[in-house]
């Protein structure tokens, strides 16, 4: 069984950071092919298994905005190419934008709650008279990556109807893959990994028995971001320090 692998990697690295902590070193330095194969021998029923293709999705940091975030990724990108942890690497692309937007705080769900005036802040109307419904609007720098969750849908239904895969791994919590995700379940099994703490988006859930059947659901640990690591250095490259 051919298996093609699919991966958001801002997805992936954000996931991590949140499941292994921001500060803490030996995750960030991981062997893509290493999780792949972990991944399907532990939680899948498939066999006969082989990694054909490992498909990694992601952007490039700016260099002037973030200097050593651009380094570190350049190193890490190497590292990749170099073990052919990665058999492709699909870059999208940064957008930097001014955005206005009404401001707001988060309330326990993590929706956005708008902030109103209150003492000794307060919003006066044109008659001078108090206005509590008024909202405070900011203009922000926002940053956004764009282009990783189109490329991993892409590649992914491009293999499976080309025949390329008989089963498909996609890692990422993004509820826009739900289209893509659930075409390929009508075609192939699929096992589906949310690299993130948080509940597996509901667009991405499922039935294991859908389309053809035989599909998975998994949640990454901190250890399989540990156990999943690759050498230092590995090709030549050494990994950046605080990883």
């Amino acid at each position: 069984m051919r298996v093609g692998v699919y991966i958001d990697g801002f997805n992936l690295y954000y996931g991590g950071r949140g499941v292994c902590g921001r500060g803490t070193a030996g995750w960030r330095w991981l062997d893509l092919r290493a999780l792949a194969t972990r991944l399907v021998a532990d939680h899948s029923t498939w066999s006969g298994v082989t990694i054909e293709h490992v498909v990694y999705c992601t952007a490039a940091i700016s260099g002037v905005d973030n200097p050593v975030g651009h380094q570190e990724q350049d190193i890490y990108l190497r590292a990749l190419r170099r073990t052919h942890s990665a058999d492709h690497i699909e870059m999208g692309n940064y957008v930097h934008r001014v955005a206005r937007a009404p401001l707001a705080t988060a309330d326990r769900k993590g929706r956005p709650v708008l902030t109103k005036p209150a003492w000794p802040i307060t919003v006066k109307d044109g008659a001078g008279h108090d206005d509590p419904d008024a909202q405070f609007v900011v203009s922000i720098a926002r940053r956004e990556e764009k282009g990783s969750d189109v490329n991993v849908a892409a590649h992914l239904l491009l293999d499976i109807l080309e025949h390329r895969v008989d089963a498909a791994v996609v890692i990422s919590n993004d509820s826009d893959l739900k289209f893509p995700v659930q075409t390929a379940r009508e075609r192939v099994p699929v096992g589906t990994v949310n690299p993130s703490g948080s509940f597996t988006a509901g667009k991405l859930r499922g039935s294991p028995n859908d389309g053809v059947g035989n599909h998975w659901w998994y949640q990454l640990t901190a250890a399989d971001f540990q156990a999943c690591q690759l050498a230092d250095p590995t090709a030549g490259v050494r990994k950046p320090k605080p990883w």
